[in-house]
């Protein structure tokens, strides 16, 4: 463990005052994250990915009645973000943890929703989450994105936030590597996929329902692709399943066949789709 605190602290925060207030509202508030332009990030693995990604981090909280560990330190050296010792109580209050307060807590900031974050290719494979209701599901798509080579995830819709705590959380920091790009309705998608295409780039959109006309396995992924995930409850909208080129099921066995749990939770399928992905890729590029 580190014994000291690093003196280039620029503030030092014992009771909730205004600043602190603003901080708590990033948890609970869409609308308040989205008018900071930022949002918190909890927990040592996405802090890290945070900071070893170089994302634009705005502070660092810190546990003001706490030695330092050499995480801790290491991430305070490496971040250009205001430097902030925190009362313990009001650590535990922005962690979210009712018992132990965490050593650190970050302040992010929020990019710009451009397309032009999303890399688009011969390989490009993308997912787009119509109106999902949670962002602990949106967080698990976005680290499966980033477990089998995804180059980005679209939100569209009014639903949950991609940089809720939940989302943040559940991504285990594959936010800070995966891009997200949110989007009002399935419009604005498919004028950027029109434009992907017109540029050369074949991109598929495929979407993915328990009454699909295809099963995920049939299907040529090798190509450029983008698969839509329609909500939770709701499945695709009318909209989207109009737009995509195929509709694909995933094939259910066992009770699920013939019981109501006739689907996958829709970060299951997710991830259940995007593997089929890249055992696909991987196959066609043959033995390394």
């Amino acid at each position: 463990m580190a014994s000291g605190r690093s003196s280039a602290a620029t503030l030092r925060i014992s009771r909730p005052n205004a600043r602190f207030q603003q901080w708590e509202a990033l948890l609970r508030t869409r609308n308040k994250r989205q008018r900071a332009g930022e949002f918190l990030v909890q927990g040592v693995r996405p802090i890290s990915v945070a900071v070893a990604r170089g994302w634009p981090i705005r502070a660092v909280l810190y546990d003001a009645e706490r030695s330092l560990s050499t995480w801790g330190t290491q991430v305070l050296e490496r971040s250009a973000g205001a430097r902030v010792a925190v009362a313990p109580e009001l650590l535990r209050r922005l962690s979210e943890k009712p018992q132990d307060a965490p050593e650190l807590v970050a302040v992010a900031t929020m990019p710009d929703d451009r397309w032009a974050r999303i890399t688009v290719g011969s390989s490009f494979l993308g997912m787009v989450f119509d109106r999902p209701s949670l962002p602990g599901n949106i967080g698990t798509v976005v680290r499966s994105l980033d477990a089998f080579g995804g180059s980005g995830l679209v939100v569209t819709g009014h639903g949950a936030d991609p940089y809720d705590p939940a989302s943040v959380r559940a991504s285990t920091g594959s936010l800070f590597a995966v891009p997200v790009v949110r989007a009002p309705s399935h419009r604005p998608v498919l004028a950027w996929v029109s434009e992907q295409r017109a540029a050369g780039v074949p991109v598929t959109v495929v979407g993915t329902d328990e009454n699909g006309a295809d099963d995920i396995a049939d299907l040529d992924l090798t190509g450029p692709t983008l698969f839509v995930l329609g909500n939770e409850t709701a499945g695709l909208s009318a909209g989207w399943r109009e737009a995509c080129d195929v509709v694909a099921r995933i094939p259910m066995g066992g009770a699920a066949r013939s019981s109501a749990a006739s689907s996958l939770n829709a970060a299951c399928a997710a991830t259940v789709t995007l593997y089929e992905a890249a055992r696909q890729r991987r196959r066609a590029q043959g033995p390394a």
